[in-house]
């Protein structure tokens, strides 16, 4: 052995002084060399959630006299378009994502089992992706095929049906997210190298899930798999990245928060949320944070304790509405970082209808053309669909809005639409009441002037293909699953009943005991009595932290949540919007 090094020595040292020689010391810059930060530039997305086709939804800006400017924004061809202009501005770029860039999408995507939205990532140059909880809905068998490609059918839907599917150019990342062996399913970490007038660069990159995937996910998708602490799997893959020549590091997390800067993408005003903890124990040695999951827009300096500069926080809001330009500048001497940036800009598209009005395009920002060639490949998906989007599915008596920003929690006319057509499509198999999660209600429901909606629109709402669940309850687990939407262990969500069960509630109360009355068909419930409750199946198997739903009894499946939707509205000329109070909140927070 010893002999073996002894002759190995002299090709290390040559291999020694050429890597030395391939890179020019900080003394042989030039004068202007030895003075000028490298720049590297850092363009980041999230919750992209297969968005091919423009939302038509706004991101809003204040204008200096207070009014708000809604801008039109998003759609793949337009978001390439903006991550080529970035990538022209940084010569030293990377282009990555914060997870969720799959499943609870458009119809386009979703019946290719998001195969285009893999193939739109590819066309836009995405590097690295963390594993969102979206990513898992299909199981992690799909999650691969994703990453790998291939025509393995792991779901209902058929895969390669519109062209042969060769997965991702990019390395989607899941440092937490570990197999019974202890090792991870995809790559934890990931680095890219520059080369600059400075000598090489490297940024290194870790990528993870939020640690509450199981409560997010249905269980029979996460079987084998189990997903550790964030900020300890953080701390721990920070130094191995420094000791493999990282020279920043940033942190691509699945986990968001939520700010008072409600029409500013840039604020960082009242910053909260589940990444606030997670930040707050993580060790010197990050740099970046680019996170998701919560939807919401900023970019904040948050202080990192024993670090000498805040850690950069970021987020692109949802649906490619907005792309984060982030600058890292590194001394040309020590390649140590000296300043950091970012900017959420926003990929305006094209104006579009909604129910206030017209929204236009205004030059407060800057316009985005559609790349042709992403344009191209998005239209061919969207006319091999174009039937089915526009199919009649009902009409509606007016706007069924879903309820969003701090009333998100409570769920609203929509949801209730909702609960009421799973009790429909359930009364035949005995189901007394329904409840359904507002959380889960993905976009308001718009009709047409004369009240109609389409399949398409109805698909958009509920993306998921949850299958109804009927089950045994007692009044008193019907209570406790209420309760724990209310509680303060988890995240709050109202959960949002049928028309025929009414309750109130009183978020002053302690924990536990915040459910004042509870009635069906006007009469109270006995906690004794057994009622058949519908659900999805995401809510029975304890999705959403709803736990008291595992306990029920005697479940018999139903048909799918889209069908009983769809069903609902064509069963009469034109079905009313519910409109009035089922969960009612006594008093103050």
């Amino acid at each position: 052995m010893n002999s073996q090094i002894n002759r190995s020595l002299p090709l290390l040292l040559a291999s020694f002084l050429a890597a030395c020689a391939a890179q020019p010391a900080p003394d042989r810059l030039t004068p202007q060399a030895q003075r000028t930060p490298v720049q590297v530039g850092v363009i980041a997305i999230n919750d992209f959630h297969g968005a091919l086709e423009p939302p038509k939804q706004a991101v809003n800006i204040k204008n200096p006299d207070g009014s708000v400017t809604g801008v039109p924004a998003g759609g793949g061809a337009w978001l390439a378009s903006a991550i080529d202009e970035l990538k022209a501005k940084h010569p030293n770029n990377v282009v990555v994502a914060a997870g969720d860039l799959t499943s609870a999408s458009q119809l386009a995507s979703s019946l290719y089992l998001d195969e285009p939205a893999v193939g739109v990532m590819n066309r836009i140059g995405l590097e690295f992706n963390a594993v969102g909880n979206h990513e898992f809905d299909r199981g992690w068998n799909e999650l691969l095929r994703l990453q790998n490609g291939g025509c393995e059918k792991n779901t209902r839907r058929q895969p390669c049906r519109l062209e042969q599917f060769a997965g991702a150019d990019y390395k989607y990342l899941s440092a937490s997210t570990l197999k019974d062996d202890g090792s991870t399913l995809l790559p934890a970490t990931g680095v890219k190298t520059f080369d600059t007038a400075a000598g090489k660069i490297t940024l290194g990159f870790i990528g993870l899930s939020l640690r509450t995937v199981p409560a997010l996910v249905s269980p029979d998708a996460l079987k084998g798999l189990s997903f550790a602490d964030e900020a300890d799997t953080i701390n721990a893959l920070v130094p191995r990245l420094r000791a493999e020549g990282a020279d920043a590091v940033v942190v691509l997390i699945h986990q968001g928060g939520k700010t008072e800067a409600l029409d500013d993408p840039n604020g960082c005003e009242g910053l909260s949320g589940d990444i606030v903890p997670i930040l707050q124990r993580l060790k010197p040695g990050v740099d970046v944070v680019v996170s998701g999951h919560t939807h919401w827009a900023y970019t904040c300096e948050y202080p990192s304790a024993g670090a000498a500069q805040p850690i950069l926080l970021t987020s692109a809001g949802v649906y490619g509405k907005l792309v984060t330009d982030i600058t890292l500048s590194f001394d040309p001497a020590t390649h140590a970082v000296i300043g950091k940036k970012a900017q959420n800009i926003i990929v305006q598209s094209e104006p579009y209808t909604a129910t206030r009005g017209r929204i236009e395009n205004t030059d407060r920002v800057p316009q985005f053309a559609p790349k042709p060639e992403v344009a191209a490949y998005v239209k061919r998906y969207a006319d091999n669909v174009a039937g089915e989007i526009s199919r009649p599915a009902g009409r509606l008596s007016g706007p069924a809005p879903k309820t969003d920003g701090s009333d998100s929690w409570t769920g609203g006319p929509l949801a209730q639409l909702i609960a009421d057509s799973q009790l429909g499509a359930t009364r035949d198999i005995g189901a007394q009441i329904a409840f359904t999660n507002p959380f889960g209600v993905r976009t308001s429901l718009m009709p047409a002037p004369n009240g109609a909606v389409t399949f398409g629109q109805l698909y958009a709402v509920q993306p998921f293909n949850n299958e109804l669940v009927v089950q045994s309850m007692t009044g008193a687990q019907i209570k406790a699953v209420i309760e724990e939407g209310l509680d303060d262990e988890d995240v709050q969500q109202v959960l949002t009943p049928s028309a025929n069960l009414r309750f109130s509630f009183d978020m002053r109360r302690p924990s536990g005991a915040r459910v004042v009355s509870l009635t069906l068909d006007g009469k109270p419930l006995h906690p004794r009595a057994t009622y058949r409750v519908t659900t999805n199946n995401f809510l029975s198997e304890g999705g959403d932290f709803f736990s008291e739903f595992t306990r029920a009894t005697n479940k018999v499946r139903g048909g799918l949540d889209i069908d009983a939707l769809e069903a609902w509205l064509t069963a009469v000329p034109m079905r009313k919007v519910p409109d009035e109070k089922r969960a009612v909140q006594i008093g103050g927070n």
